[in-house]
């Protein structure tokens, strides 16, 4: 098999950079080659936020690699190997170059109405809107129809595999990542006789979008992943199901339903 050019993400908790330092010299041992800048499998060793960062750091190779996790604590929902295994991983790396998975990504695009160029993210988990210093007021538009006017703390537009984050704690359904879709969930709205919202999770097909509205002289918070961005003029924020996925290398990928029971429920036994 062909060689593999191999990135490592890790954070600076003790035994993560140790596991990281062991991979690194199985790899080299291999006969693969660590390679940061241009690499064809991208390996972070801590947890899921490791992973979420590693993401990010390679957001703009997305059609050229794919992603593997190495967790040095509990069962991530990224993370498929544990810190023990860096043998057993590296040569099922060897042997195994092309099996794949793919997840849908969240679009994300930030308007201003001060003429500032667009802001554009991909989402791998959701992104969140809120009021700085007050209850946030905003209408949420799906394609170009007015859907509701929403008052509250917030809302968070999530992936499937982001379902299961701040999502799940917030009443949103969970969705299997095989569902290309993105859920709007209302943070905390405000339902009486004269505010109303649908006050339900909705998901959102990825032939549609959503654009939230959000009213002038509003100072808002737009977080995206574990980022976030404070700035006051934003005209509104645009969502879909984004055009490209991040693939996930799938030598022994766990099912995802056995990742939410073992997350959630634990042994039933």
């Amino acid at each position: 098999m062909e060689n593999l050019k191999v990135a490592l993400v890790y954070n600076q908790v003790e035994q993560s950079v140790l596991a990281a330092e062991k991979l690194k010299k199985l790899l080299v041992a291999s006969g693969n080659v660590i390679d940061q800048e241009n690499p064809d499998i991208v390996i972070s060793v801590g947890g899921d936020g490791t992973l979420l960062s590693a993401f990010h750091l390679y957001i703009h190779r997305l059609d050229h690699v794919r992603f593997l996790g190495v967790h040095t604590g509990h069962l991530g929902f990224y993370t498929d190997w544990r810190d023990y295994e860096l043998e057993e991983l590296v040569e099922t790396l060897c042997n195994n170059q092309e099996e794949n998975v793919s997840y849908p990504l969240l679009d994300v695009v930030i308007r201003y109405r001060d003429g500032r160029a667009d802001k554009h993210f991909f989402a791998l988990n959701e992104s969140t809107i809120k009021s700085l210093h007050r209850t946030m007021v905003a209408d949420v538009y799906i394609k170009e129809e007015l859907f509701e006017r929403f008052r509250g703390d917030g809302v968070s537009i999530a992936t499937p595999t982001g379902s299961t984050a701040y999502n799940k704690s917030i009443g949103g359904a969970v969705l299997h990542p095989s569902i290309e879709a993105i859920q709007l969930t209302e943070i905390a709205s405000l339902n009486n006789r004269v505010f109303r919202t649908v006050g339900s999770p909705l998901v959102i097909s990825k032939e549609d979008w959503l654009e939230i509205r959000l009213p002038q002289g509003g100072e808002h918070i737009v977080t995206v992943d574990q980022f976030s961005v404070q700035q006051a003029d934003i005209a509104s924020v645009y969502y879909r199901v984004a055009p490209d996925k991040i693939r996930f290398a799938s030598y022994r990928h766990m099912d995802f339903w056995h990742r939410v029971r073992e997350a959630f429920i634990g042994d039933l036994k």
